[in-house]
């Protein structure tokens, strides 16, 4: 697997550390499980980090030594996908050649596809996020290079298959020119035996609990959480997400810590800054409620961990959140940008002990019998099998 800015084990919702880290490291774990021998390629953004280890889940991390040693943007790392992957495959023309090369996110593709075309390997590719979607909600706020499109279109038909999250992504990426017999829906996956309702929860106060993750940029819309609180006295507001190194210096948690301050919520508004992986599941089980509110989501990894753990989901109905939350069901979904209804909705539930249990249970049962892990990483598997025989001289060479 490549995944170039989102190494699997970035602590959660750090610096560009969200959904697609998580991922990751679910599927290297699901497909370990499943006795397949996984290494992902990440970017070295440290002096200290060593070129190769072995997660706990039994998969290798390689950090591919291009562009300085330090955390930089990832709309800054184009430039060094091209040695990416060179890097890449002068390691495996000396070694092994992987059976095949898994991409997440469009720059892991240019280093997938530049190797691949050193070392004869099928090419898999996940998007994560598409850059017409991102364009058409931030516009001018998007610092996408600009030829991430075209690169995007580019990808889509060189690689040998696409991985789309969700029916949503299916529709935008035959939109960007993908044939669609090229695409395969394969849902994101969760460890239903770490993400349970069982275990431990972390301390709370008396107050319930409403409680987002995502990284600290503004289309996570955490800000209208804050002015929903107003209309929700009894609740706190609990936020994970920005660097690893605290929020001391995070523009977007200053900007959010003063709206709560005019709002005049600040004493029931909490940001964590990013916490280890390990430790999200006891956070989980303390809430009452998740709330996932951005304006656009390819999927929603956060809910899907909510559901597990058993805790009922209100949403906005925005991409891979309207197909993985069942409105009334496992959760409730809301209008994106309504914060009446958003205020409404989470009122209702916080005070309605036993809706909250009815919809936990169902976000259990749905987590268990759609998205196990194991059930995810096998149908990528078959994917992966699809690629190799698209080009049956690869499958004949490894």
């Amino acid at each position: 697997m490549v995944s170039e800015h989102a190494s699997p084990l970035a602590a959660i919702a750090g610096v560009d550390a969200g959904g697609q880290n998580r991922h990751v490291a679910g599927l290297a774990a699901g497909l370990v499980r499943r006795g397949h021998a996984v290494t992902v390629y990440t970017r070295r953004y440290a002096e200290d980090l060593p070129t190769k280890l072995t997660a706990p889940a039994g998969f290798d991390v390689v950090h591919v030594p291009v562009g300085p040693p330090i955390a930089l943007p990832k709309d800054e790392l184009l430039p060094y996908m091209r040695p990416f992957g060179r890097w890449m495959a002068d390691r495996w023309l000396s070694g092994r050649r992987p059976d095949v090369v898994h991409a997440h996110f469009w720059m892991s593709g240019v280093a997938a596809v530049v190797a691949a075309t050193h070392v004869r390997v099928p090419t898999v590719l996940t998007y994560h996020a598409l850059g017409t979607v991102k364009r058409c909600h931030q516009q001018e706020a998007d610092t996408s290079p600009v030829i991430r499109i075209a690169v995007e279109r580019h990808l889509g038909l060189a690689v040998d298959r696409v991985i789309a999250q969700s029916a949503d992504e299916v529709a935008e990426i035959t939109a960007l020119g993908v044939p669609v017999q090229k695409i395969a829906l394969a849902a994101s996956g969760v460890d239903i035996d770490r993400f349970a309702p069982w275990g431990p929860s972390m301390p709370r106060s008396r107050r319930s609990r409403v409680l987002s993750v995502g990284r600290m940029v503004e289309r996570k819309g955490f800000d209208d959480l804050i002015y929903a609180l107003r209309a929700v006295p009894e609740a706190e507001l609990v936020i994970i997400g920005g660097p690893e190194d605290g929020l001391d210096d995070e523009p977007e948690a200053g900007r959010l810590l003063a709206l709560a301050r005019l709002l005049e919520v600040a004493d029931r508004v909490q940001l964590i800054g990013a916490v280890p992986p390990e430790a999200m599941p006891a956070w989980y089980r303390s809430a009452d409620l998740v709330a996932c509110t951005p304006w656009y989501e390819p999927f929603g990894l956060t809910a899907l961990e909510a559901m597990a753990c058993g805790v009922p989901v209100v949403a906005y109905g925005v991409g891979g959140l309207g197909e993985s939350v069942l409105d009334g069901v496992t959760g409730a979904l809301v209008d994106p940008g309504d914060i009446v209804g958003l205020a409404t909705t989470m009122a209702d539930l916080l005070t309605d002990d036993a809706e909250r249990e009815r919809l936990g249970m169902a976000g259990r049962c749905r987590a268990v019998d759609r998205y196990d892990g194991d059930f995810s990483a096998a149908r990528v598997a078959r994917v992966y099998s699809e690629a190799r025989l698209r080009l049956p001289t690869y499958a004949a060479s490894t």
